[in-house]
């Protein structure tokens, strides 16, 4: 392919050299007869004749070599030779065009589209970009474009994340060349993928949507401001919105923005214009924004901040940080500085417009996070900085959401930074507001529980919201100098005696206190406290954990999974661990569970995680019908249990208590089996997880298969033998009761050696009867798939069924006829059966069926059976005898396959070609052309560069077209038949 490249290469030259001969001609011819030359006309045709007898020249060997390579190579059972030919051909196209740019040269890149390796059709995606890339070249490209369309667009979701990267980059290329090629479903298929777990895919997928929904400007918009409500960039913010809020993954804010940073970078760091659209009044005529798309314009606005003050992209993309340069780390800088700049003045401004709105003010304080505080001292910005503090404060008072009040908390921790001089103004202001919560707290709950009746409802919400407030602010800051562990124990002695505390009280008491004793310990851990507070605390730890453990036996149940979860906690904390890493000064603090204690968490394990899905009717206002109620479940029933896991993992209780949670696991499963039986629904949850199980622990025996190879073996083999274990109660001719394990049981097929496989297949074959291979019910298809689990893999490489068979043609096997022995392909050593297998008797002669599974032609698209010629059906394959063999052989075809036809004319890349690069029977790469000049005995399409501008003698191009369906016949069942023989 080298070689043909540069004699492409050597053409496109001769082809220059003739026009400007024949360009010189001309000119000469046409001077008066006075100043003509002659001599020099006779020369020019002398060397047009000589670059006419070259190029015939060149054009033979490039036809020598396209017929006799190409045609065959591009087939090729080796990916890496079929990956060269696409990439040449490509290059061949770009390179004279004039004479490769055509439909005959590209249907067969859009045939290769459908490889099965993605290397090969990675190849063909950059092939085409450096022909869509040339603006010139695009109305060439507007047919293949028209045919193969839908291909490339199916490629943005293909399964190697480089060819869906590059297919989404050719279908941007596409877009360039006509708004009018890609369809709204086209372009919808690939805005969704912005949002991709796949950095890279989700980048282009973001400059795709940004070529199309924002680099177009009306004659209208050029004279529009660069900034503001009316500029252009205003009108493109809100676009983004729009198409954030149809896209329905509203809390998928930052992948969108990062998605679109690369390309529309610009854009997203206008905030003054974000400023402008959230406060200033729409112009007459002009529509507002509405409720729902302010609160996502503020989203984006935010996740904008963040990225530009953060520089990496947002959990799951992405390995971490990555190290800045030097000129990231300047823009990171000035970026930050501006963004105090602006939202040091617009801040407060936008909190007092939206302070009641609990979402909106979430992400506003979510802000200063991001400030540089020292612009606040530089810039003379302390009016707005008390402005500020002002709104935080009055947010505080009038909210009682947990995200908000967490967001005003976490606001304060962020201003108040003792190496800045704004530290003692935002200290005096959290201190003022603290002082106002705990003194009314404990004035509120003082009266509370000096109540002989009921506790009020009002008293009981001013408790709470109280409480509520404290416990956020305890989150982030230490509050122990007002001592809040005697008022919250107080409180959730009071409950436990009366038993009518409301739960929410509880939980937040609950978790106030925990606060408390983690921030004591803090203290502790430093060193800079004195023995009598290391007392203090280990007496107020263990009273606080034994309180968790009455509220174990609650009658509510959020109450006594609040306090399972502070007692696994607390248990962790206080563990024998604490003394590592050189703090044995904190071992008067360890703190061991008793056994009563171990067996109230079992118990709690017990009763309210292994139950079913159906019957937890706690915490889901009832609301089980809804799926989002049920997955809530669900996850704090997996929190609850990870908890639980920890504390035996780090030997807090006892290991043994292990086997009751896999008790339950065992009992779940056995319980699943003995209910399905055979009609077990292989798609159902439960199952997909129990597989999904299979697959981690596979994961396990890691990469050294030798190493693992005896382990693997014994259990494929115990495996089997449980499947067919136990017959049907139905009776003879239904599947065995354990058979849907074989499903389990071929997650471990890729760790079995090559020989190895083999060897289980014969062993499986062992327990099969003639019927059960014929069975094609959907309960047999555990069967199937263990069976294609470990018939697959033999090469993963090779497209071709057999590589015995080679694509020549049928004259040149005619010459060179062998005698019928020679039709089965010796296999190469190790593809044979194991010859050290201890548990398979190799003297058995098992003449069981063998079902040949139909070739998948590629990894995301299938083959339309309606497609499929009569010969190319389902064929099932079974060990005949020689007779047998030629009987089932066509005529002509016991010792080679049918020839490719390739005097199809006609049939060209427009009509019904179908025909993919499929798994059929191809040349390989062991079988090479004995002589080259031996295939081109067949009529295939010649290579005839195209007239000189000036020469109209030559003839166009006129080529062949064939049909490589034609390949697909009854010598793929034979293939299959020799290899298994």
């Amino acid at each position: 392919m080298k070689l043909m490249t540069a004699l492409v290469n050597v053409a496109l030259n001769l082809s220059i050299n003739m026009d400007n001969t024949q360009r010189q001609y001309e000119a000469e011819r046409n001077k008066v007869m006075a100043k003509r030359a002659n001599d020099r006309l006779e020369l020019l045709l002398q060397k047009r004749k000589e670059l006419q007898e070259n190029q015939d020249e060149i054009e033979n060997m490039m036809n020598a070599i396209f017929k006799g390579v190409f045609v065959h190579r591009y087939r090729d059972a080796i990916a890496e030779v079929r990956a060269i030919c696409i990439e040449e051909i490509g290059v061949w196209m770009k390179m004279y065009s004039d004479a490769f740019l055509n439909d005959s040269y590209l249907k067969y890149v859009g045939w290769t589209m459908h490889d099965k390796q993605g290397e090969v059709r990675l190849r063909c995606l950059t092939a085409l970009q450096g022909l869509y890339y040339n603006r010139e070249l695009n109305t060439r490209l507007e047919l293949f474009t028209s045919r193969f369309k839908d291909r490339i667009v199916s490629m943005a979701l293909d399964k190697e994340y480089d060819v869906a990267v590059q297919a989404i980059k050719l279908l941007t290329l596409v877009l360039h060349s006509s708004d009018e090629v890609l369809t709204a479903e086209d372009c919808e298929s690939v805005y969704h993928l912005v949002y991709s777990a796949h950095r890279p895919v989700a980048v282009a997928a973001g400059e795709f949507l940004y070529k199309k929904l924002f680099s177009h400007r009306g004659p209208e918009e050029e004279g529009m401001p660069r900034r503001g409500r009316q500029s252009l960039n205003g009108n493109l913010i809100k676009t983004t919105v729009f198409f954030f809020l149809e896209s329905e993954l509203h809390e998928h804010g930052a992948y969108l923005v990062d998605s679109l940073w690369e390309c529309a970078g610009e854009l997203l760091k206008d905030w003054e214009s974000m400023i402008s659209l959230l406060l200033d009044e729409p112009m007459p005529g002009e529509e507002a924004l509405t409720d729902h798309q302010e609160t996502a314009l503020i989203e984006i606005m935010l996740c904008a901040i963040r990225q530009a003050c953060e520089c990496h992209p947002p959990v799951g993309r992405g390995t971490g940080k990555r190290v800045l340069t030097a000129k990231e780390k300047k823009t990171q800088l000035d970026d930050r500085t501006r963004i105090t700049e602006i939202f040091a003045v617009a801040l407060p401004l936008l909190l007092a417009k939206y302070s009641v709105d609990a979402e909106k003010v979430t992400n506003l304080l979510q802000l200063p996070q991001f400030f540089d505080l020292e612009i606040y001292t530089t810039g003379r910005l302390e009016k707005h900085l008390e402005s500020l503090l002002r709104q935080i404060r009055e947010v505080v008072e009038k909210h009682t959401e947990t995200d908000v009040l967490e967001a005003c908390s976490m606001t304060y921790h962020a201003l108040c930074n003792e190496e800045f001089t704004i530290f003692n103004r935002v200290d005096i202001a959290r201190s003022q507001l603290l002082d106002e919560l705990v003194d009314k707290f404990n004035r509120l709950l003082e009266d509370f529980l000096l109540e002989g009746e009921e506790p009020d409802e009002d008293d009981a919400y001013q408790v709470l919201s109280t409480l509520k407030r404290i416990t956020a602010f305890h989150n982030a800051h230490d509050l122990s100098k007002w001592d809040l562990f005697t008022s919250n124990y107080k409180l959730l002695n009071t409950g436990l005696q009366n038993g009518d505390m409301p739960e929410q009280i509880v939980i937040h008491a609950m978790q106030c206190t925990h606060y408390i004793i983690l921030w004591h310990l803090a203290k502790v851990s430093e060193g800079s406290s004195t023995k009598g507070n290391m007392v203090t605390l280990r007496k107020q730890m263990r009273a606080f954990c034994l309180m968790c453990q009455r509220y174990l036996t609650s009658v509510n149940t959020t109450v006594k999974e609040q306090a399972f979860t502070i007692l696994c906690d607390a248990l962790m904390i206080f563990s024998h661990q604490i003394v590592s890493s050189g703090r044995e000064q904190l071992e008067a603090l360890i703190y061991t569970p008793d056994s009563p204690l171990q067996a109230e968490l079992l118990n709690f394990i017990l009763d309210h995680v292994f139950i079913d899905q159906d019957d937890d009717n706690n915490s889901t206002d009832g609301q089980q019908d809804d799926e989002a109620s049920k997955i809530e479940a669900l996850h704090k029933r997996r929190n609850l249990l990870a908890a639980y896991c920890k504390l035996i993992i780090y030997n807090v209780v006892e290991m043994n208590t292990g086997a009751d949670i896999f008790k339950q696991y065992m009992r779940l499963f056995n319980e699943m089996l003995s209910d399905l039986g055979c009609n077990f629904d292989r798609s159902s949850s439960s199952f997909c997880g129990i597989k999904e199980l299979a697959r981690r622990f596979s994961l396990t025996f890691g990469l050294d298969q030798l190493k693992t190879r005896e382990a693997i073996a014994m259990l494929h083999k115990d495996g089997i033998e449980f499947a067919f274990k136990e017959p049907s109660p139905q009776g003879e001719g239904n599947p065995p009761l354990n058979l849907v394990f074989l499903d389990i049981l071929s997650e471990f097929s890729s760790k079995l050696l090559r020989q190895d496989k083999k060897t289980v297949h014969l062993y499986l074959e062992r327990f099969m009867t003639f019927q059960m291979a014929l069975q094609r019910e959907d309960c047999w298809l555990p069967l199937i798939s263990y069976r294609n689990s470990l018939q697959a893999g033999g090469d993963d490489d090779t497209m071709s069924v057999i590589s015995g068979y080679s694509s020549r043609s049928s004259s040149i096997r005619t010459k060179k006829a062998k005698p019928a022995s020679t039709g089965k392909r010796k296999l190469p050593e190790g593809e044979g059966c194991s010859t050290d297998a201890v548990w398979m008797n190799q003297e058995q002669n098992v003449q069981t069926p063998v079902m040949m599974p139909s070739p998948h032609l590629t990894s995301t698209v299938l083959r339309d059976p309606k497609k499929m010629r009569p010969d190319e059906s389902y064929m099932g394959v079974y060990a005949m005898t020689s007779e047998q063999q030629h009987q089932q052989l066509p005529p002509q075809q016991h010792h080679h396959q049918t020839p490719m036809d390739y005097n199809r004319r006609g049939s060209g890349l427009m009509e019904d070609d179908e025909e993919p690069i499929v798994e059929d029977v191809m040349m390989s790469s062991e079988d090479r052309l004995e002589d080259l000049n031996e295939g081109m005995d067949f009529d295939t399409m010649d290579i005839d560069l195209p007239p000189s501008k000036n020469r109209r003698e030559r003839s166009e191009l006129k080529p062949d077209y064939f049909d490589p369906s034609s390949i697909m016949d009854d010598s793929v069942g034979i293939g299959l038949l020799l290899r298994v023989q």
